[in-house]
């Protein structure tokens, strides 16, 4: 039951914080596309507290999911783990204006700290997901939200990796990284619908329920 209520809890906390970042995003950059999402964090925007309560959000639904896993993904639960912590230093430490990087702009140590922090929380996230679509030991449903995720997900991010060393901030960098932003949270979405489906009705069987005894 305790599983249960984390991927449900889960489910609500990517909706409530996939919405918070979206609406601080939209509202205050201003930016487009052009943008990095971080940037409506910073503490000149207005929407820097929508912002932050969003990312925490998120983290939280990370832990949640981890908790949610079950006992045989040891691996995926402790990188979930390691992403929300990651997510929740970067909603922690913002960036100065326009979120600079190198090697083609002049960052700052809280600039680099929280670049730092979304990249690892986001491979942390990446390498979940490929851990479970793996694992002979996730639930088919699992793996199979899992593998439509990293498909996608790997790609873009190794092409995000490529564009912050040879393009740098722009339209190309913005768009890949809302991409994969918005995978990740459709990932974990679907992976809390499937892990809440699945306990409960692993709940039901152990509770001797007549509906779940026909289907064994």
């Amino acid at each position: 039951m305790a599983r249960v209520a984390a991927a449900s809890v889960a489910a609500g906390c990517v909706l409530a914080g996939t919405a918070a970042v979206t609406f601080a995003v939209v509202a205050g950059t201003g930016a487009g596309l052009t943008g990095y999402v971080s940037e409506a964090g910073i503490a000149s925007s207005g929407y820097a507290p929508t912002y932050r309560i969003g990312v925490f959000a998120l983290a939280a639904a990370l832990l949640l999911l981890a908790a949610a896993l079950p006992p045989a993904l040891p691996v995926a639960a402790g990188l979930l783990g390691a992403g929300a912590v990651f997510t929740a230093l970067s909603g922690a430490v913002t960036c100065s204006a326009g979120c600079p990087l190198p090697p083609f702009e002049a960052a700052t140590v809280a600039d680099l700290v929280h670049a730092g922090a979304s990249i690892v929380a986001m491979a942390s996230t990446v390498f979940a997901m490929l851990v479970i679509a793996l694992s002979p030991h996730a639930a088919p449903r699992l793996r199979r939200v899992s593998r439509l995720a990293v498909a996608v997900a790997l790609p873009v991010a190794g092409a995000i990796a490529v564009g912050l060393v040879t393009v740098g901030r722009g339209s190309l960098l913005g768009g890949l990284e809302r991409l994969l932003l918005a995978v990740g949270a459709a990932w974990g979405l679907g992976t809390a619908a499937v892990l809440g489906r699945r306990t409960r009705s692993a709940v039901n069987v152990t509770n001797g329920s007549p509906r779940e005894k026909q289907r064994v």
